[in-house]
Parts: C-alpha cells; structure tokens; sequence
C-alpha cells in the first residue's frame, strides 16, 4: 500500500483530546486528504512541541491544526515555529462548567502577538478546523476545492430537505386543526 505525504497535521496536548480531534481526522480522512496525528504537551515535552514546528513543513504539512483544552499554548508554540498555517481549537470537557478554562483556552489561542498568527475556531469546533485546512489547501488543489464543492452541496440538499419536512409537519398539524 502506498503511503501518502500527510498534508495536515493534527496535534492535541494529550490521548483525552483524542474523541475530539478524532472528528477533524475522520472529516479530512472522508475528504481523501492525508494527515498524521499525534500528542505533545508544551508544558511536558516543550523541545519535542519546538522540534514539531520546525519539522512540520519538512514533514509535507502544508496545514497544522491544534487542539489543547485549558489554555490553548500548544497551538501557539507550533505557530511561532512555523510559516505554515495553524488553525487552533479550543477544547472544553463536556462536564467542565469552568468558565475561566473556556476563556483561557480561547483567549490564549486569540491573542498571539503580530507576526504569529493562529486562526481560531469555536469551542470544540473541530469538524470546522478541519473544513479550514481543507480550504486552504484547496486554494491549490483543485481535488479538494471539489470535495468541498460536494460536502456543501449534501450539506445544502440535507437542509431542503429538512425544510421540506417542517413544511409538510405543519400541513398536517393545520390539517389535524380544522
């Protein structure tokens, strides 16, 4: 089996972000887009979170996306290691009711100072992280741009349907009135 150059890396800060940024690999996997994943802490393994940014282009990454619940340095690190983009994720546990987590997370991923940028997404918002790399990498590649294309167009399709559904629950809810 041929192994293909991964386009994206998908970083998290440990195996408990992993049933999130799991959507991210399986959206950019139905996309047909290589990627790698992997976990490094910056706060456990800061040199390998540097080694990673350095090697992400040599690697063939054109994208890097990172997911990190509390604050969101990972995302950060890589990006002052690198000229590629990176798209940050903050995380947030489902029982986690914290809001000072959800603001460090997502404030630490906003703010970066000029040069260093991170594109940013909602709150667990991984499923649109992964759409961002893809259209950044459809910029280029014309494949991609089409898989978008046709994502979109079921995504449109399932919400006609959906409208047509309501449309006809309330034909039938004033039948029932009458």
């Amino acid at each position: 089996m041929q192994r293909l150059i991964p386009q994206i890396g998908i970083v998290m800060s440990s195996d408990k972000d992993l049933p999130r940024m799991r959507e991210a690999a399986e959206f950019l996997n139905g996309l047909g887009i290589p990627f790698e994943m992997t976990a490094l802490s910056p706060y456990r393994v800061p040199d390998q979170v540097r080694e990673y940014g350095v090697g992400a282009e040599g690697a063939g990454y054109e994208v890097v996306i990172a997911g990190s619940g509390g604050t969101n340095e990972l995302a950060c690190m890589i990006a002052s290691y690198t000229n590629l983009p990176v798209i940050g994720i903050p995380l947030r546990e489902q029982d986690d009711i914290s809001v000072s987590k959800e603001l460090a997370a997502l404030l630490s991923t906003l703010e970066t100072p000029p040069g260093i940028p991170v594109a940013t997404v909602g709150f667990n918002d991984v499923v649109n992280a992964a759409c961002l790399a893809a259209q950044i990498l459809g910029v280029k590649d014309r494949r991609v741009r089409g898989k978008l294309e046709e994502y979109r167009r079921v995504r449109r399709d399932e919400a006609h349907q959906k409208a047509i559904n309501v449309q006809k629950a309330a034909q039938e809810i004033m039948g029932n009135v009458r």
